[in-house]
């Protein structure tokens, strides 16, 4: 525990100096001149029972500036491939499904696509489904930036939970659920932002 705290720290570290150095470069050019009707995405999955609770549709967007070692998804790194797609089409998919319990945003990094995936997750909370985030940003990191992007504040309200950490290779434990190290955590994000404490909670429950 004490080790993972450790990690946390130098990690809270390494963000500051990504952003001051870099000036969140990756993200803002992912963002320009998106009016929030495109996605750049590695890939779909329409049906998926491993990526959260239910059956799911999962959205796996490209960009991501973590380079995590041993990331099980490297192909989905570079902000310049994948495709471009209309949320519109997004929406299609998923109502062509009546199974569907859920939509997850995974990838790649979807907070670094904030205003695409608030337009896409306002319109997946006006179907009444679940909608799980997960990044590799720290909930301590997203504090930071919460300050000055709303946006992403209002992205993070509209879901329902965040997976968020970076993959640690060293910390990999395959008996956890829905993560691939210790390090990362489960936050409902409706408790996290009723209460302004990080409660971090071992399961997913929804009412689908």
């Amino acid at each position: 525990m004490a080790g993972e705290r450790k990690l946390r720290k130098n990690i809270l570290k390494e963000f500051h100096d990504y952003s001051s150095k870099q000036g969140c470069k990756d993200i803002q050019e992912t963002e320009q001149n998106n009016d929030g009707k495109l996605l750049r995405i590695a890939g779909i999955m329409k049906e998926s029972i491993v990526d959260g609770p239910g059956i799911r549709f999962a959205i796996f967007c490209q960009g991501c500036p973590h380079d995590c070692e041993g990331c099980h998804n490297p192909s989905t790194h570079s902000f310049q491939d994948g495709e471009i797609v209309k949320i519109s089409n997004i929406l299609k998919y998923i109502d062509e499904n009546p199974l569907i319990q859920g939509v997850t945003f995974s990838g790649g990094e979807p907070l670094c696509q904030v205003k695409p995936f608030l337009s896409l997750a306002k319109e997946v909370k006006n179907r009444n489904l679940h909608l799980l985030i997960y990044t590799g940003y720290t909930i301590e990191e997203l504090e930071i930036r919460m300050k000055k992007e709303h946006e992403l504040e209002e992205l993070l309200r509209t879901a329902d939970h965040l997976i968020e950490g970076r993959f640690v290779q060293k910390l990999r434990n395959l008996s956890l659920l829905y993560r691939g190290s210790s390090n990362q955590r489960i936050i409902d994000l409706n408790a996290y932002f009723s209460t302004g404490e990080i409660i971090p909670c071992e399961n997913i429950t929804f009412n689908s």
